[in-house]
């Protein structure tokens, strides 16, 4: 007996299918809310990052002191994670695009968590070849996972489509 995998057959895929009505063709996206859901994105990731690691985490990494760059040394690489962040919400973004046109806040709630997941695979690598506390790793592993979330939530928003006209 063949085995039929798909969306009808997959649990919880149901909120990432297209609407009933259909939706008519358009453009693969819209540039103006592309390029804002970009920096609003930005925005947000900067900021969870900042909730996460200047508060949530700052005892942790002061206990773990010697693993870190000194923060006089850290400031000058400011530029590199501003860049990173740039690029992982670009990314999640422009990969966001791809079901925008049909998709309800569930499917970006299930896309922000698996991002989260595929992002969450550093930490779990960084604790197997360097000293890193297993706490440290944890935290990440799961702070990246909610910030994924947000992220999810925020870009449905955002880059929301316009409601079709009757």
């Amino acid at each position: 007996m063949p085995l039929a995998i798909g969306p009808a057959t997959i649990p919880g895929t149901a909120l990432c299918l297209p609407r009933a009505k259909k939706v008519p063709k358009t453009p693969l996206m819209n540039v103006k809310r592309l390029i804002i859901a970009i920096l609003v994105g930005f925005v947000v990731f900067w900021a969870t990052d900042f909730v996460v690691h200047e508060v949530l985490l700052k005892a942790d990494y002061q206990a773990a002191q010697s693993l870190w760059r000194p923060e006089s040394e850290m400031g000058s690489y400011i530029g590199w994670l501003f860049a990173a962040e740039l690029l992982f919400t670009i990314t999640f973004v422009l990969l966001w695009t791809r079901w925008a046109e049909g998709a309800q806040l569930g499917c970006a709630i299930g896309f922000g968590f698996l991002m989260g997941l595929a992002s969450g695979v550093w930490p779990i690598i960084l604790y197997v070849v360097m000293p890193l506390p297993g706490s440290i790793a944890c935290k990440w592993f799961f702070a990246g996972i909610v910030q994924a979330i947000i992220l999810g939530i925020v870009t449905f928003y955002v880059y929301k489509p316009k409601p079709v006209a009757a």
